[in-house]
């Protein structure tokens, strides 16, 4: 079992911040309007509720009920992470997102750093899936566009199990 015990503070703040910066990398894969913005954030913050049952194993709903309480607070969910404006974000983004998986790799159990890279990815999906992007006035639109879907193929990547 994987607990905050396990973890620095500075880890432990990157693991909770780990699902708003994976929703990020969609937001900035594509950047619509701020009505796009809106509904992959709340989508990315659905995922994280739905985590606080410990259906994804202890470290996730752990990070998850953290994660809801400071969301209760009005604290900023990316605390501590601010991407530099333009194409340098995203590269700054999978950086992150790769440091939160050797962290997860070396400090969490199997089990547990599996059901984290499963949660940021399904938190990057449903962020993805929120918006409709591109087309004219919702005509020709497409629910996850070329951008997004690079995005997401390379956090699949970033997010793999490392082999040993």
């Amino acid at each position: 079992m994987t607990g905050k015990t396990d973890f620095t503070d500075e880890e432990w703040a990157r693991l909770k911040r780990a699902p708003f910066v994976a929703g990020m990398a969609i937001s900035l894969a594509d950047p619509g309007g701020p009505i796009e913005a809106v509904k992959e954030t709340a989508a990315t913050l659905k995922t994280v509720r739905a985590a606080e049952g410990g259906d994804r194993g202890e470290l996730v709903g752990a990070l998850a009920t953290e994660v809801v309480a400071d969301a209760g607070q009005r604290k900023n969910p990316l605390g501590g992470f601010k991407p530099s404006k333009g194409a340098n974000a995203g590269v700054e983004i999978l950086g992150e997102l790769g440091e939160v998986n050797r962290i997860v790799g070396e400090k969490a159990t199997p089990e547990d750093a599996a059901a984290m890279r499963e949660w940021l990815l399904d938190a990057a999906q449903e962020a993805a899936n929120a918006a409709k992007e591109g087309g004219f006035m919702g005509f020709h639109a497409e629910r996850v566009s070329e951008g997004e879907q690079r995005m997401l193929d390379s956090l699949r990547e970033v997010l793999s199990a490392p082999s040993g």
